[in-house]
């Protein structure tokens, strides 16, 4: 297993081996299969933003990742959806694709992300917890019992559950050497 991220010049750096490089695609691959592109726009639609989604997914997984602005109001939660939910498909999309795009080929390897980067796989590794997450039941209750061993899961959700606590710990390293290469003058 990795030891995580560390800061280095203008970024930071991790070394993967050949099975968290396969873990971490499948897991860009997922957010990409899940989030679909926004939808072709009309030019006036494009120059204002406006979407064409108002009401909330109904897949519980979409719904996590696409939450409503106002849980009291529907009508002000479908006009907020409208003119956001276009843009959050769009970096969500982008986010999983500057973890596909910086991975190693094949094998294991050593990944280098700039700050631009590295903020995208922060935001990635985010909604693929969330995905997992919600697709386990898993809540900070559910999850702080399980690492106490206090909870266990189906066999068939074991490894699931280990992924979701390996990304969360690599979300860890990640946003530590990102403190420390802004806080050093790293950049």
């Amino acid at each position: 297993m990795t030891k995580g991220f560390r800061p280095v010049r203008g970024g930071v750096t991790i070394d993967l081996d050949a099975d968290e490089v396969e873990v971490l695609r499948s897991m860009a691959a997922l957010v990409l299969d899940l989030v679909e592109p926004p939808p072709e726009r009309d030019e006036f639609e494009s120059i204002v933003g406006i979407g064409t989604s108002s009401t909330p997914p109904e897949d519980p997984v979409l719904a996590r990742l696409f939450p409503d602005a106002y849980s009291d109001d529907s009508a002000s939660a479908g006009d907020f959806r409208r003119y956001t939910e276009d843009g959050l498909r769009r970096h969500k999309r982008e986010n999983a694709q500057a973890i596909a795009a910086a991975l190693p080929p094949r094998g294991g390897g050593r990944v280098t992300l700039d700050l631009g980067d590295a903020h995208a796989w922060l935001k990635a590794l985010n909604d693929v917890r969330l995905v997992l997450g919600t697709r386990l039941g898993i809540e900070e209750e559910t999850f702080e019992a399980y690492l106490r061993g206090e909870y266990s899961v189906p066999e068939s959700e074991a490894v699931a559950m280990h992924v979701y606590d390996w990304l969360g710990g690599l979300q860890e390293t990640l946003v530590q050497a990102l403190f420390g290469a802004g806080s050093t003058g790293r950049r």
